[in-house]
C-alpha cells in the first residue's frame, strides 16, 4: 500500500500552497566522524528530510493551523534530541499564536542511538502539548503506519479527536521487537488501527484525503468562534394535552426519532467521535462534535434502538459521557445532552463494571461542568441513567418524553405486585413533560404534531431550532452567574418556592 510522506501528507490536508514551514536547521546530536554522524547523513541524503519531523503552519480550509508531521523514512521516524525540540518548539509556537494543532505521526519511537536522553525527551513534548490543551485550544491526531512506542505514548494519545491511516500498524511495543523478546510473535490483527477503532481507543479510521474532511469538521466546532452569535425568537409551544401513559406509549415507538436522526435532519458539521478513547466503547451512548444552527456543541446521546439491539446503558456508555464532559471543559464547547433510555443494564458486568459509581461520577462532572450545558429530554427517562445526564443549565423536554425513577411497569411492580398499574402509576408520579415543567425540572417544551414518529424532519428541525436558542442564550451570561444558577436550581428543586 503506497502511504504519503510527511509533505505529500500536508499538501493532501492542507489548502493548496498555504504552508510555510517553521523550521530551523537542527542541532545536529552526533559526534563528527562517529557511526551516528554517518546514519545522519545517509538518513538525509536519501530521505530528502533534515530530521524525523517538518513543522510549520498552513491553512486548513481558510483557516490558520499549526502542522507537526513525522517522516518515516528519516530514521524509521525516531525521536531525538533534535526532533524533540522541533516539536516542542512547534506546539509552544501554536499556543502562544491561539493555533489549532495537528500531529500526524509516524514512528518507531524513541531513537536508539541517543538512549535514555531521547527517551525522556517525550516528557518534554508532552508537556508542552498538555500546556497547549490547557490553553483551551483543538489536538487533532492523524496516525499514521507505523506509530508505536513513545510517540504513541506521549504526543500521539492526547488528541481531541484521533483518527488513523487504514491498515497501519499502532501499539505500544513494536511486533518485532515483542518476538525478538518473547520467541514467538504477537498476535495478529491487536495493534491495527481498525482493531483500535472496535476498542474505542481512535475515532476514525480515515485516509489521508478523508482526514482533511474530518479535520475541517472537527475544528468548525471546536475552534467555533462564539462571539458573534445572535439569538433568534423563542421557539413556539402550541401543545395538545396527552395522558402520561399516552406519552410513555409514543415515547417507545419504533419509528420515533432518536439521537442519530436528530443530528442527521438537524445538525451540521457532525464528527461522530468513538468510544471513551481508553479502551471501551458502547453503541448505546453516541458521542459527537455538532452545530444547531451556528452554535457548536459537544453531544451525549443515548441510543434507545441500539441499547435495544445490542445492550442496555452499562458503565462503559457512561465513562464515553464523561470524555464528552471533558471535552466539553476543557475546550468551553457547549454541551447538549439527549436522554432517551429505558434504564440502565442489570447484570453482573454492570455491577462489577461500577455502574452506580459511574452515574455518580457523571452527576457530579456535570452538574459542576464550567461549561454551558443544555439538556435534551427526547424520549423514554427512565431510571439513573437518565438521571445522569440531565443535571444542566437548561432542560429542554419533546412533548411525549417523560422522566421517572423506573419504568412505571417496575414503580407498579414495587407498590402492587403487578405491572397492571402502570398507567395510574404514571399519572401520580407526574412523569410527562407538562407536570416536569410545572415542577421545575423542564424549562422548555417542544411540540409534536401530533407525534415525532409521524414527522422526524419537521421534529427534528423545531428540537434543533429550541437547541441552537438555548445555547446562544447561555453562551451570552456570565459563567459564574450562570454556574451559580444551575446550582440553586438543583438545591432547591422541589422545595416550597
Amino acid at each position: 500500500m503506497s502511504r504519503p510522506d510527511a509533505r505529500t501528507l500536508i499538501d493532501t490536508v492542507l489548502d493548496r500552497g498555504s504552508w510555510t514551514s517553521w523550521d530551523a536547521p537542527p542541532a545536529d546530536p552526533a559526534v563528527p566522524g562517529s557511526s551516528y554522524a554517518e546514519e545522519l547523513a545517509v538518513a538525509r541524503a536519501k530521505s530528502g528530510y533534515d530530521e524525523a519531523v517538518v513543522t510549520g503552519e498552513g491553512l486548513l480550509d481558510g483557516r490558520r493551523v499549526a502542522v507537526v508531521a513525522s517522516e518515516f523514512s528519516f530514521m524509521a521516524g525516531s525521536i531525538g534530541v533534535a526532533a524533540a525540540e522541533r516539536i516542542t518548539l512547534a506546539v509552544e509556537r501554536a499556543a502562544r499564536e491561539r493555533l489549532p494543532l495537528l500531529a500526524a505521526p509516524a514512528s518507531g519511537g524513541t531513537r536508539m542511538q541517543e538512549g535514555a536522553t531521547a527517551f525522556v525527551q517525550m516528557v518534554k513534548i508532552t508537556a508542552a502539548v498538555q500546556e497547549h490543551r490547557a490553553a483551551g485550544l483543538p489536538h487533532v491526531v492523524y496516525l499514521r503506519h507505523p506509530t508505536t512506542g513513545g510517540v504513541l505514548a506521549s504526543w500521539g494519545s492526547l488528541g481531541h479527536v484521533t483518527a488513523a491511516e487504514p491498515g497501519a500498524l499502532i501499539g505500544f511495543l513494536g511486533p518485532r521487537v515483542f518476538e525478538s523478546l518473547h520467541g514467538y510473535p504477537f498476535p495478529e490483527g491487536v495493534q491495527v488501527a481498525e482493531n483500535l477503532y472496535r476498542h474505542g481507543l481512535i475515532d476514525a479510521v480515515v485516509s489521508a484525503a478523508d482526514a482533511r474532511d474530518v479535520a475541517i469538521r472537527a475544528l468548525s466546532v471546536l475552534s467555533a468562534d462564539t462571539a458573534g452569535l445572535v439569538r433568534g425568537a423563542a421557539p413556539e409551544e402550541d401543545l395538545r394535552p396527552v395522558e402520561a401513559w399516552e406519552a410513555i406509549t409514543r415515547s417507545r415507538r419504533d419509528d420515533r426519532p432518536g439521537v442519530r436522526s436528530l443530528l442527521k435532519l438537524a445538525a451540521t458539521d457532525v464528527t461522530p467521535l468513538n468510544g471513551t478513547g481508553v479502551g471501551e466503547n458502547e453503541p448505546g451512548l453516541l458521542l459527537a462534535l455538532a452545530r444547531f444552527g451556528d452554535a457548536p456543541a459537544v453531544v451525549l446521546g443515548q441510543d434507545r434502538h441500539r441499547q435495544r439491539s445490542s445492550s442496555p446503558l452499562g458503565p462503559a456508555g457512561l465513562r464515553v459521557a464523561r470524555r464528552g464532559m471533558r471535552l466539553a471543559a476543557e475546550l468551553g464547547l457547549p454541551l447538549v445532552t439527549v436522554i432517551d433510555t429505558a434504564g440502565a443494564a442489570l447484570s453482573k458486568a454492570a455491577e462489577e463494571g461500577g455502574l452506580a459509581g459511574e452515574i455518580a461520577r457523571c452527576l457530579a462532572d456535570l452538574v459542576t461542568l464550567p461549561a454551558p450545558t443544555v439538556c435534551l429530554l427526547l424520549g423514554e427517562g427512565a431510571g439513573g441513567a437518565a438521571l445522569a445526564l440531565l443535571p444542566a443549565d437548561r432542560v429542554l423536554c419533546a412533548q411525549h418524553a417523560w422522566l421517572s425513577p423506573l419504568p412505571p411497569e417496575g414503580a407498579s411492580a414495587i407498590l402492587y405486585r403487578s405491572t397492571d398499574f402502570a398507567p395510574e402509576i404514571a399519572q401520580a408520579q407526574r412523569v410527562r413533560a407538562t407536570d416536569l415543567r410545572r415542577s421545575g425540572v423542564v424549562d422548555r417544551i417542544v411540540p409534536e404534531v401530533p407525534d415525532a414518529a409521524y414527522e422526524h424532519r419537521a421534529f427534528c428541525e423545531r428540537v434543533g431550532r429550541a437547541l441552537e436558542y438555548e445555547i446562544v442564550g447561555l453562551l451570552a451570561q456570565d459563567r459564574d452567574t450562570r454556574l451559580a444558577a444551575r446550582r440553586a436550581r438543583f438545591r432547591n428543586l422541589g422545595l416550597p418556592s
